[in-house]
C-alpha cells in the first residue's frame, strides 16, 4: 500500500500539485507538514489523503478534504 495527496480548489475541483507517492501515511503527513504553505501559495485550497493498492490503483480516501486555510 502507498499514499498520495489529491489537491483541490475551494470547491473541490482538482488542481495540479506535486505527484509524489509515499510508502506510508506517516511519511505523507510529514511531507505535508512542511509543504502546505507552498501548496497554498500555489493555489491549492484543500487536500485529500488517498491510499493505493499494491497494483497502483486508487484504494480510496483516508481522510479529507482538509483545508489549508488558517
Amino acid at each position: 500500500m502507498s499514499f498520495r495527496w489529491r489537491y483541490e480548489d475551494e470547491s473541490g475541483a482538482p488542481v495540479t500539485g506535486p505527484d509524489l507517492v509515499f510508502a506510508d501515511q506517516d511519511a505523507a503527513e510529514a511531507w505535508f507538514g512542511d509543504a502546505w504553505p507552498a501548496l497554498l501559495d500555489a493555489g491549492v485550497d484543500q487536500v485529500v489523503l488517498l491510499d493505493s493498492d499494491d497494483e497502483g490503483g486508487e484504494g480510496g480516501e483516508v481522510y479529507g478534504p482538509m483545508s489549508l486555510r488558517p
